[in-house]
């Protein structure tokens, strides 16, 4: 019985002590295997706003028709290039010429009027000066004169009128640049009535292009003209283009009470790779650092479990997700905030107030606190392995 207490009595030291030394063990794990570390370094920083946008030629015309007719001929297809004054399609004319030759003959049928209104004005003042007719009788014939010329000249008009519809029927091209968009065939019947109906599309110069784009309000007060712009398109996904903001519209657009404004941005297109209808992911540069302290956004995320040993935020201080100045997100910003970070100090982890700039979104500028470069921070807790044992993976130390 005494033999079994003893053995019993060590069994339990024994697991005593093996639990201590596993405590100890866990306890002593360092904080590279614990935690992501990373050191605070100096660099440039640069804020952008970011939106999304559609390429477009700078002059995009719409050509439409200012009479009626079939289409009998086409002279241009999609991607010709036009010169000014260049024929693009004709119309059926056979209906307007008819218009126009008869137009032609009552002018000839007027002026005939015309010339035996004045014959006869000329004989009553021969009459008139022999006292064979009465005033009166003077004064018909030449009114009847003055209203034959008058008839004369609307004739004309009117003649005038039906040989320019008559040259309408040849569409020509407004301005020199190249075809986009064709919307007839031959055989097709246009109609213009109270809405001139577009036939083709032209655009200028697509060397020279825009982007339109929709930035929120929040972030409008950033933009100015001139800024520097850079967008990807996804044609060329791992190329980045530039442009410069050209102008803002003062007229906004509410959707779901989302207030946006539109920005224009002018680029060039050399290569003309760039083409019209594109979706445009615009990154604008609204303020930039060079040479400051930054530290990464991770560390300013980061929060300690309540199982470890390290420091808490202070009460009322900011955690990452608030300590913005960040261009993404919804409301108010400011151009300042404050953050916590978490300083490695003697093996254990400081919790640290500091005054926060500007952000790309990665890095946030440093305005105060007690950083400084070559601090090492936690940016993250590495993933716990299958044994218990903390893994490695991800850690960052400088």
């Amino acid at each position: 019985m005494k033999h079994a207490r003893s053995l019993f009595a060590l069994l339990l030291f024994a697991l005593a002590a093996g639990g201590v030394y596993w405590y100890r063990q866990s306890s002593s794990q360092s904080l590279e295997q614990r935690y992501k570390l990373q050191a605070i370094e100096r660099g440039d920083v640069t804020q952008t706003v970011s939106a999304n946008g559609t390429l477009n030629p700078i002059v995009l015309v719409n050509v439409g028709t200012q009479v009626s007719g079939t289409v009998t001929r086409l002279y241009v297809d999609f991607n010709d290039k036009v010169e000014k004054g260049q024929a693009l399609l004709e119309l059926d004319d056979s209906l307007l010429a008819a218009q126009a030759r008869q137009s032609a003959a009552n002018v000839q049928n007027v002026a005939a009027a015309l010339d035996l209104a004045r014959a006869s004005e000329a004989r009553m003042k021969a009459l008139f000066e022999q006292e064979y007719v009465s005033r009166q009788e003077l004064e018909q014939a030449v009114q009847t004169r003055r209203s034959s010329e008058a008839q004369l000249a609307q004739a004309k008009a009117a003649a005038d009128k039906d040989q320019v519809n008559l040259h309408y029927t040849t569409i020509r091209s407004p301005v020199s640049g190249v075809v986009v968009d064709r919307v007839v065939d031959l055989g097709q019947t246009v109609a213009a009535s109270l809405q001139t109906p577009t036939l083709i599309k032209i655009a200028q110069d697509l060397s020279e292009m825009r982007i339109d784009s929709s930035f929120a309000e929040a972030d409008i007060g950033k933009i100015r003209e001139g800024q520097k712009v850079r967008f990807t398109v996804d044609a060329f996904p791992n190329r980045s283009f530039q442009g410069e903001v050209q102008q803002i519209r003062l007229n906004p657009t509410t959707q779901q009470n989302v207030v946006t404004y539109n920005v224009r941005v002018s680029l060039s297109n050399p290569e003309q790779i760039l083409l019209p209808g594109m979706t445009a992911y615009v990154s604008i540069g609204v303020a930039s650092r060079q040479d400051v302290l930054l530290v990464p956004n991770a560390a300013l995320r980061f929060k300690p479990s309540e199982s470890s040993d390290s420091e808490r935020t202070p009460a009322g201080q900011k955690t990452a997700s608030e300590s913005s100045g960040e261009s993404k997100g919804k409301g108010r910003k400011r151009d300042t905030a404050s953050g916590t970070v978490y300083r490695v100090e003697n093996g254990e982890l400081k919790a640290l107030s500091v005054s926060l700039g500007i952000t790309d979104n990665r890095n946030t500028e440093v305005l105060g606190g007690d950083l400084k470069v070559g601090d090492i921070v936690v940016t993250g807790e590495n993933v716990a392995s299958s044994n218990g044992k903390p893994s490695s993976v991800g850690m960052r130390l400088f």
